[in-house]
């Protein structure tokens, strides 16, 4: 089989690239926007007709949650008419598509008790949430199409929540950290087994993929420093005390059960997603301490 995989440079598509290498697939096109820029619709055509993979698997999108409100015309060339140019392109040769989406696009205002399924109404609230429901659609337009939302993501390569507490932990005691905003974390490494076991089969449709357990940022945080056995006091504070540009939703609690329906197996806990990311982390600091010193 022969694999595309677009945004190999962020987190997700890092891992996807990793874990089809780990199982033995060699045949794998790695692209980001040196290597096509997903809103040409010319270097698309090029790309994936004149290669004719079997599964593009889209990892590429704008995911700057508060620029994007900034930036809305860019977000929706990348989110929207990007995805729009790989939809056309895999339907045209017949090759299925893996979309990834967000819990951005509902509301996020059902009470904690609520879990989002999969055909809920969407009602995205922010650009990025509103244009990367657009790219589902545009996903659609291949019928051979996987749409997997998922929240909360954390990998090795590149910035994330868990990186950004872990830094500020090396200067401060205690740490501001909202906590009336609840989901789940969702590990890449994980994420990217999860896609690669879809790409195998003709399971279409959407999907919800994160790793297992419902928690505020605040208790992800504390959980952080636990794991990493890091004395830093975590603060409680509200949405309103930190008020960003874009809306994030409150309930981002997101059900699995497409997932168990269809044979799939669900992600582990977060807390053991966490350990073992913790431990990836502590591993490249040896590593790179270890180039430093050749």
């Amino acid at each position: 089989m022969r694999f595309l995989v677009t945004g190999v440079k962020g987190q997700l598509g890092y891992d996807v690239v990793r874990e089809l290498k780990s199982r033995g697939y060699n045949d794998v096109l790695e692209y980001d926007i040196e290597q096509m820029d997903i809103t040409d619709a010319r270097q698309v055509e090029q790309c994936i007709v004149g290669n004719e993979p079997d599964v593009v698997i889209h990892c590429a999108a704008y995911t700057a949650v508060d620029k994007a409100e900034d930036e809305p015309e860019l977000a929706e060339k990348i989110n929207v008419a990007g995805t729009k140019n790989i939809a056309e392109m895999t339907e045209l040769i017949g090759c299925k598509l893996i979309y990834i989406s967000t819990d951005y696009v509902f509301d996020g205002r059902q009470p904690l008790s609520y879990i989002y399924d999969v055909d809920d109404k969407v009602n995205p609230q922010s650009v990025y949430g509103k244009t990367k429901y657009k790219g589902e659609l545009a996903a659609k337009i291949n019928p051979r199409c996987f749409i997997v939302r998922t929240s909360w993501v954390f990998g090795i390569n590149g910035n994330n929540f868990v990186k950004t507490m872990l830094k500020l932990a090396e200067t401060k005691d205690e740490i501001n950290v909202v906590s009336d905003q609840y989901g789940s974390p969702t590990y890449t490494v994980d994420l990217a087994k999860l896609l690669v076991d879809m790409s195998l089969t003709y399971k279409f449709g959407t999907y919800h993929a994160s790793n297992e357990g419902y928690i505020s940022w605040a208790q992800f945080a504390e959980e952080i420093f636990k794991v990493n056995n890091i004395d830093v006091k975590v603060n409680h504070i509200s949405t309103k005390e930190y008020p960003t540009k874009a809306r994030r939703p409150h309930n981002s609690c997101l059900s699995k059960i497409s997932l168990t329906n269809n044979g799939f197996e669900r992600l582990p806990d977060y807390k053991d997603a966490l350990i073992r990311y913790s431990k990836e982390l502590k591993e490249q600091k040896e590593n790179e301490k270890k180039l430093i010193l050749k």
